[in-house]
């Protein structure tokens, strides 16, 4: 069983478990009674004249191909650097079992930030897009490898019908038609092929030319100095996930400075 498999199959265990304590439909009441608001996240995300590199950066601990990663790992210290030194998202890892990950951190880190946030998770259900909004995201993840056309289409419209913008993941030439068809604005090049892991740091190259202009680009995955933020900016990339690289510098401050200011 192929690891993606492996993670999906545990969340749907992790969901109706959670669905247990506390239904769908009174996810959405909680929704439809409170005043659950959303950044425009496509205004922190769009590369501009004046901010050409954009940093979506990741607090995370651990990953299935490196295990962990951060032994000192206290989120909140690491989302405030994100927040004060120029980061224009956070994104939040809160699968626990794979990733140790944590939704609650989603939660504490939106009540001491005031940029975007992204439950970067493996969503699977209308449930875990729910409680994205109650616990404070702005965007979530779709992994277009995970779902097929019709779900996607179908978690992506119920995302922006709570004003939760998407960020799409993709992999290959069927990913992006999937990513396409559902309507997706902002789409993320993975470099790194969630089935085997194998890494492929020419595939935005490869897959930005058949993508249309007014999208939203994310590269994610293996982008840990100027040249490949160089590189990757010149063929259209917008905004640059990054995570691992991130916890492994001894200053997150300075090395989020070079980055964003990496075309100067």
């Amino acid at each position: 069983m192929q690891i993606l498999e492996k993670i999906n199959n545990k969340t749907l265990i992790d969901v109706k478990e959670r669905e247990r304590e506390l239904s769908l439909d009174e996810l959405e009441n909680l929704i439809a009674d409170g005043n659950f608001s959303t950044k425009d996240v496509k205004k922190f995300l769009k590369s501009s004249e004046n901010e050409p590199i954009r940093i979506i950066a990741e607090v995370k601990k651990a990953s299935p191909s490196k295990g962990v990663i951060k032994e000192i790992f206290n989120h909140l210290e690491i989302a405030k650097e994100y927040n004060t030194f120029g980061a224009n998202a956070i994104s939040i890892l809160t699968e626990p079992h794979f990733f140790l990950g944590n939704l609650e951190y989603l939660k504490e880190i939106r009540d001491i930030t005031d940029i975007p946030l992204l439950r970067k998770d493996f969503i699977l259900t209308k449930y875990q897009i729910a409680e994205a909004l109650v616990y404070g995201a702005d965007f979530i993840l779709l992994i277009a490898a995970s779902l097929e056309q019709e779900l996607l289409n179908e978690l992506y419209t119920y995302a922006r019908g709570l004003d939760l913008e998407v960020l799409v993941e993709v992999h290959d030439k069927e990913d992006l038609e999937k990513a396409l068809k559902s309507g997706a604005t902002i789409i993320g090049i993975n470099h790194r092929n969630l089935k085997t892991f194998e890494m492929d740091m020419k595939l935005c190259e490869t897959l930005i030319p058949l993508i249309p202009k007014d999208k939203i680009i994310v590269a994610e995955s293996g982008v840990s100095d100027i040249e490949v933020i160089k590189r990757l900016h010149s063929v259209g990339a917008d905004a640059f996930l990054i995570g691992e690289h991130f916890m492994r510098v001894p200053s997150i401050k300075e090395e989020l400075k070079k980055f964003k200011n990496s075309l100067n």
